[in-house]
């Protein structure tokens, strides 16, 4: 998986900006699509993932049009969606008209992308990207995770990623671990088991590199020498919050580290809810392990549920505020977990099962039925005879008595005088009677 970065370099004239000039013309490219495959997002090429390579001009225009629009703008994937990423910077850089013909468009709506639009500099930034390390991936690349196309026009324009794994791989087995920052000692434990556990099966923990549980999650992955990633809702450039700064270099030598925003893009409360439709699109699965009613977490779960990805929560003190959201989920669409196995069983492959879960086998379990009623139909400190324990027990006093000899034998009762007795001695959990005492 830890291969050299590929198709989000940027390219190699990054200096001509979004708009240079035209490439000259030639022959109509023949894709052999139907005419139904929808309009064509760059250059006359089709917007179907992995039938085309993306173009220099389409990464500027794409990452220029993350500085033009917040994450999430389903007006603007629209656009981007019909007419391409070339065509919609050019029609909001120039002044001919054109960018007023676009659906919904108003001239509030353009002069604010008209002034974003005007400071964006996507050769700068694929620049600085590539400086620490970075690359820009979008829509067609081989490392496109293309479950992100469930968002439909709300899906990323593009993802700024730092880190060498591939991501398209990584996010085939992924689960999100999310939950409240504020979390308690009991809410840090379980999302660091859960990201342990989960790391050790083969699974990659996504998470929003937050306080509290994500960062729990994230260093329970690391710690099991697993696998990590974060969505940020800033810059991948940045570290935020910045009591993670070491937490997330670590993700970036070891993980990845993705976001929608241009570097040094800081982030915004609206930022951080947007982001969560990303976790919840990337990955096979949400558990949410604490979370008020009114969290964010909560928000991930709701669009992963409308995506169609499976839903988790771990249950806590029916009397915590920080459990009420997670127990609110639970009665509703989302399945209790409680252990990385049971995670694994429900997003993973047939035959992935989790261990049944019971108690340890005591010495009493092993005995047949007619030994155990033998058993209970002795008192607790008095003696019986044979006679009465046969009548208790509902059976003969021949095999009574026979039970009760291979009880002797076992250690669990013995004979005094013409009676018999529970063996004294400290009660055991193996050696206590069925219902209590």
């Amino acid at each position: 998986m830890n291969g050299p970065p590929v198709g989000g370099g940027p390219p190699a004239d990054i200096t001509r900006g979004v708009n240079g000039p035209p490439a000259p013309a030639g022959p109509p490219v023949t894709t052999g699509l139907p005419a139904t495959a929808g309009p064509p997002d760059v250059d006359g090429a089709p917007d179907v993932d992995g039938a085309r390579a993306v173009s220099d001009r389409e990464r500027l225009a794409r990452a220029a049009l993350t500085r033009v629009f917040e994450p999430g703008d389903e007006r603007g994937g629209g656009w981007l969606r019909e007419i391409g990423a070339v065509e919609l910077i050019r029609r909001l850089n120039c002044v001919d008209g054109s960018a007023q013909t676009l659906r919904g468009m108003t001239a509030a709506r353009l002069g604010g992308y008209r002034l974003r639009a005007a400071t964006a500099d996507p050769g700068r930034d694929l620049a600085d990207m590539a400086a620490v390390g970075g690359r820009f991936l979008c829509p067609g690349d081989r490392e496109w995770p293309t479950q992100l196309n469930d968002l439909g026009d709300a899906r990323p324009i593009g993802l700024w990623v730092r880190g060498r794994p591939d991501l398209r791989l990584w996010a085939l087995r992924s689960v999100a671990v999310v939950g409240a920052r504020a979390c308690t000692p009991y809410g840090a434990h379980m999302a660091a088991t859960l990201g342990a556990g989960l790391a050790e099966r083969g699974w990659v923990v996504v998470s929003g590199a937050a306080f509290g549980v994500d960062g729990a999650a994230h260093r329970g992955a690391l710690a099991a020498g697993g696998a990590t990633l974060a969505v940020l809702a800033c810059g991948v450039d940045v570290c935020y919050p910045r009591g993670h700064t070491e937490l997330i270099g670590r993700m970036v030598e070891q993980g990845l580290v993705i976001g929608e925003l241009p570097p040094s893009e800081h982030p915004t409360r609206s930022r951080f809810i947007l982001r969560n439709r990303v976790i919840a699109a990337l990955t096979r699965g949400t558990v949410v392990v604490e979370a008020e009613y009114r969290s964010g977490s909560l928000v991930t779960a709701r669009n992963a549920q409308r995506l169609g990805r499976f839903t988790m929560g771990v249950p806590g003190p029916a009397t915590s505020g920080l459990s009420a959201g997670v127990h609110e989920l639970l009665r509703g669409e989302g399945v209790l977990v409680t252990g990385a196995a049971e995670i694994s069983e429900l997003v993973g492959e047939m035959g992935d099962l989790a261990p049944e879960g019971r108690g340890p086998v005591l010495p009493r379990d092993l005995l047949d039925d007619v030994s155990a009623r033998v058993l209970d139909a002795l008192p607790r400190k008095d003696t019986m005879g044979g006679r009465d324990v046969a009548r208790a027990a509902g059976t003969s006093t021949d095999e009574a008595l026979g039970r009760l000899y291979e009880l002797h034998s076992l250690g669990f009762v013995e004979r005094e005088g013409d009676g018999w007795r529970l063996t004294p001695g400290p009660t055991r959990n193996g050696d206590a009677r069925r219902g209590g005492t």
